[in-house]
């Protein structure tokens, strides 16, 4: 076994997989949000409810944030992921990077 030590990582390279894991978690929140906001609003419409466009608007706002919530995540995962693996460049440079263990199999 030997050891290596991750001393710098690209910024843009861990930019762009911290935005890609944004957009995907971003799409999950905005599917169950959806489904939570139609569930609320088939439960806001019906005859006896005092407010019959709070229904629809339910519906409206839960359609916006799926489509939202992607582009959202992904962007602040893109900027996070920038600073984040900058600000590790920088600390790996004055205190060492981080130490990892490997074994060749081959």
């Amino acid at each position: 076994m030997s050891k290596l030590q991750i001393k710098k990582v690209g910024v843009l390279s861990v930019a762009k997989v911290y935005g890609v894991l944004g957009l995907v978690m971003g799409l999950i929140a905005g599917v169950i949000y959806f489904f939570m906001a139609l569930l609320g609003s088939l439960m806001m419409s019906g005859p006896a409810k005092q407010s019959p466009g709070a229904g629809g608007a339910g519906f409206v706002y839960g359609l916006i944030y799926l489509i939202t919530s992607p582009i959202v995540f992904g962007i602040g995962g893109f900027i996070g992921g920038a600073i984040g693996s900058f600000v590790y460049n920088l600390v790996a440079g004055m205190i060492g990077g981080i130490e990892i263990e490997v074994e060749n199999l081959y």
